[in-house]
């Protein structure tokens, strides 16, 4: 089990020298890091939302890797396993704009035939985007009380990450999908955020799970935060947000990536049963990324603070590993 500390005040993520502050080094129920990231080379910046509705998984990123801006737009219609994809690499990120802070100012991204922008205020978000046959607009409010979770990952003085995973945020508007406009909205829709901020080892691997339903939503990861003294795994009950300090085993078949997956630990313990894999490749020589996601039906149980059972049976999102050279 890790002692990582609850952060409650407001904090830069790096000194003055661009290192890591180790006084960001710890876990929050609501952001309060600033990314003061300097350097080029290693810092990599994100904004990551997936939606899952009854009838569609959109997903959409917005990124600069220093070398390149790397985005796109996804959609999954579900009934018939058809996959609607967008991807747009911008060399040196040119015209990429990610705020410091997670939940505040504007996120903008163009390339080629791709656009998104994302307005951040402290009601939600406003997520637009637009790519040939597909157009998005919705808004994710942040309901009160509501809690994410923010982790500082340190590896070394040189080389961290700062992750906000904000999961089974409430969403409604529409998703227009080769000329037919579907409504976004109701109890078994909602939106993920993954907002990220680091330096980065050049090769890395990661698995990253998040699943959710009507007040009960999980958040787990694994290998990247392995051995660092931290993790990113949670439990969210009705918006409250329950930290799992452990390390957790992750199990799955790497040759038949829809066979069921397993994570375990002292506090959880889910199955999870995938129905349609994505898979995601780039090969650009320096940069490199394969990416297995998973989208499936969770069952299992996790523990809150006080050690109350909390079932997990039907809760809906994704599992997934990637693999960068970046």
């Amino acid at each position: 089990m890790t002692r990582e500390p609850e952060l409650t005040s407001p904090v830069d993520l790096c000194r003055p020298d661009g290192r890591l502050n180790p006084a960001a080094v710890g876990w929050t129920r609501r952001p309060l890091h600033t990314a003061n990231l300097r350097g080029w080379g290693r810092s990599k910046r994100w904004e990551y939302w997936g939606v899952v509705t009854p009838d569609h998984i959109i997903g959409l990123v917005a990124s600069s890797l220093d070398y390149a801006g790397v985005h796109g737009l996804y959609v999954l219609d579900r009934a018939s396993g058809r996959e609607h994809s967008t991807d747009e690499v911008v060399p040196l990120a040119r015209g990429t704009v990610l705020p410091a802070r997670s939940g505040e100012g504007e996120v903008s991204v163009r390339g080629g035939k791709l656009e998104i922008g994302i307005t951040q205020t402290p009601d939600g978000s406003t997520i637009r985007a637009a790519a040939p046959g597909v157009r998005l607009d919705v808004e994710v409010p942040l309901p009160p009380g509501h809690e994410s979770l923010g982790v500082v990952v340190p590896w070394s003085g040189k080389r961290f990450q700062y992750t906000v995973k904000d999961v089974g945020r409430p969403v409604h508007g529409t998703l227009t999908l080769n000329g037919r406009t579907y409504e976004v909205g109701g109890p078994e829709s909602f939106a993920v955020l993954d907002h990220g901020r680091g330096r980065w080892p050049y090769a890395v691997t990661w698995n990253w799970a998040a699943g959710a339903a009507p007040g009960r939503a999980v958040q787990l990861g694994g290998k990247w935060t392995d051995g660092t003294g931290t993790t990113e795994n949670a439990l969210f009950v009705e918006g409250r947000l329950h930290k799992i300090g452990e390390d957790l085993r992750w199990s799955y078949d790497r040759s038949d990536w829809l066979r069921p997956w397993h994570i375990g630990g002292e506090r959880v313990d889910v199955s999870f049963r995938p129905f349609h894999e994505k898979v995601a490749r780039t090969n650009l020589g320096v940069l490199a990324n394969e990416t297995h996601q998973c989208f499936g039906t969770f069952s299992g149980w996790a523990l809150t603070d006080d050690g109350t059972r909390t079932d997990l049976d039907g809760l809906v999102g994704w599992a997934e590993e990637a693999r960068n050279r970046w």
